[in-house]
């Protein structure tokens, strides 16, 4: 049986290797909003609007959708790939260091590359992987024991494979690389296990290292009087959502993750540089060039590892190169990416660890007491999951986490590497006064709450003013990305597995399909011989749509 499988897929690399030629130059990657029949990067353009002009698929005929073809995979917990597709194949991440080339069209597999990380890999939260980049005919995909590898894309072959971190330390890559130019850029995360995170670009030919960013700096680095003693070498400051970057300034822009220990900031007094921050990096040399931390000594674990979406509007006192950043805090954010100056910041939720915000944009802390809720939760007011902004309506969508909250409590922690590293513990709630209780829900002596999860939303804002124009109410926590496209559909699901097709304008949903698993990766949307298709991940399945013929 072995040898009969490796015969099939031996078939299928050499029917590849005639089939596939990616050919993805780097000019092609800068201007991937010209050719909407593909999805080139992580966020579909280097600005991360996951916004679309396709548009065959209107709100008058979404109705008629239907599933075209399904790939099942067996990965552990949520499957996190973001396909890319380019001229009709896409290369998708599972298992979750394995790479399949599939006809985007039919679902037919090419090629399979497996890879399995050493068993010393060691994953705070789930055995993730949020897909590949690709220059050239060359893939290039991080794996959980922190190595980068360049795979042939269009036979499966491995080309180099690099180690960018020690694995015995908890380091590992779970996000997908980004392409600038001839380097390949990547994150590293472990910041449970008390790691000192990096940002660090490599040459795509060689694998050799270009630059490295560390975010949590040394002494006689930027930034390090931020961390008390010898507290920055278990500081954290994982990267693990990929980042986006402006050609125009040659900037690249990365949000970093919660410091070590997550909820114990007593352990590392001071503000903690740079971590629960956006960096904005010189693309050729890594040179940081500004910096904005969105939550100081952080002890609630709101990582800031949400994606920077680009956008260009007019905007009193600033450049107009703008970038948008709703925030696991709770606070929807407005920069100016050419300084990083605070412009705007409002609450999309309810919060009350703090009071409100300064001109700066810092934080005004109102810690709660001890055994008191905290809102938003430990999974903040939204997490990771892509949003998107569509250039037709001016609106800004992602997912938000309503009515939830944490009890936080701190404990001293003592480092050892590669083990957890956390400061403590929460126990979460959301409110349900009167209500009995549910599910696996706990009734809490404190104010009538149960522990059982809020419930999620869909929210449009206005970006010029911070205010929701419209939300999508779900039944269910939502944590699925969201794609908009040019004829005003916006695509995005919930935990309880229904795919929606919403209005873009008005939040009204148009049509919805129940593929029975969580979506939590956003969609994707590419063309094929004239026919606009739309992918989208369900617990462990990938579910292709299109238009009825």
């Amino acid at each position: 049986m072995k040898i009969l499988t490796r015969y099939v897929l031996l078939l299928f690399a050499l029917l590849a290797s005639y089939q596939l030629h990616a050919q993805v130059s780097s000019d092609r990657i800068l201007r991937a909003a010209s050719e909407p029949r593909n999805w080139l990067t992580y966020g579909g353009t280097y600005d991360s609007r996951r916004y679309s002009q396709l548009q065959q698929i209107t709100p008058q005929n979404v109705e008629n959708l239907e599933q075209r073809w399904v790939l099942q995979d067996q990965v552990l917990g949520a499957w996190q790939s973001n396909p890319l597709v380019v001229d009709g194949i896409m290369y998708i991440t599972e298992r979750p260091n394995d790479v399949m080339a599939l006809d985007a069209k039919t679902g037919r597999v090419f090629w399979l590359y497996r890879y399995t990380p050493s068993p010393d890999a060691r994953i705070c939260c789930g055995a993730n992987n949020r897909g590949v980049a690709i220059l050239g005919d060359t893939l290039y995909m991080g794996t959980l024991d922190a190595h980068l590898i360049a795979i042939d894309a269009k036979n499966g072959h491995p080309l180099w494979n690099i180690a960018v971190a020690d694995v015995k330390f908890a380091y590992s890559i779970t996000l997908a690389p980004l392409i600038v130019k001839d380097k390949v850029i990547v994150g590293v995360g472990g910041g449970e296990f008390g790691i000192r995170g990096f940002i660090a670009a490599f040459d795509v030919k060689t694998g050799k290292e270009a630059w490295r960013f560390y975010t949590v700096p040394a002494p006689g680095e930027a930034g390090n009087t931020s961390w008390s003693g010898d507290a920055w070498k278990t500081g954290g400051g994982s990267v693990w959502v990929t980042g986006s970057y402006d050609p125009t300034l040659n900037l690249t822009y990365w949000g970093v993750g919660n410091p070590g220990p997550d909820w114990n900031p007593d352990q590392r007094p001071g503000d903690n540089l740079y971590t629960d921050s956006v960096v904005a990096l010189d693309a050729d040399t890594g040179a940081l060039k500004w910096h904005f931390q969105f939550t100081p000594n952080d002890g609630y674990d709101y990582d800031s590892v949400q994606v920077p979406v680009l956008v260009d509007m007019n905007w009193p006192g600033a450049s107009g190169k703008l970038m948008l950043w709703a925030n696991r805090n709770g606070y929807f954010y407005v920069l100016d990416r050419v300084t990083g100056r605070f412009l705007l910041g409002k609450p999309f939720v309810k919060v009350n660890w703090s009071s409100g915000l300064d001109e700066r944009g810092r934080p005004i802390p109102t810690p709660q007491p001890p055994g008191a809720p905290t809102w938003p939760g430990n999974q903040g007011g939204t997490n990771w999951y892509p949003p998107s902004y569509s250039p037709r309506t001016g609106l800004f969508y992602f997912s938000a986490w309503e009515n939830y909250a944490t009890i936080y409590r701190k404990e001293t922690s003592a480092y050892q590497p590669g083990r957890n590293f956390s400061g403590g513990g929460f126990t979460v709630l959301a409110p349900a006064p009167g209500a009995p209780t549910v599910g696996i829900g706990r009734r809490s002596p404190i104010n009538n709450w149960t522990d059982e999860v809020g419930h999620g939303a869909v929210i449009a804002l206005d970006p010029r003013t911070g205010e929701q124009k419209w939300k999508f109410d779900q039944f269910d926590v939502t944590d699925a990305g969201m794609l908009t496209t040019a004829s005003d559909v916006l695509f995005t699901g919930g935990r309880e597995g229904y795919f929606h097709a919403l209005d873009a304008r008005t939040g009204r949903l148009l049509w919805k399909a129940s593929l029975g698993g969580q979506v939590v990766m956003a969609p994707i949307t590419y063309e094929v011989d004239g026919k606009q298709y739309v992918s989208v991940i369900s617990g462990h399945i990938l579910v292709t749509f299109a238009l009825r013929d």
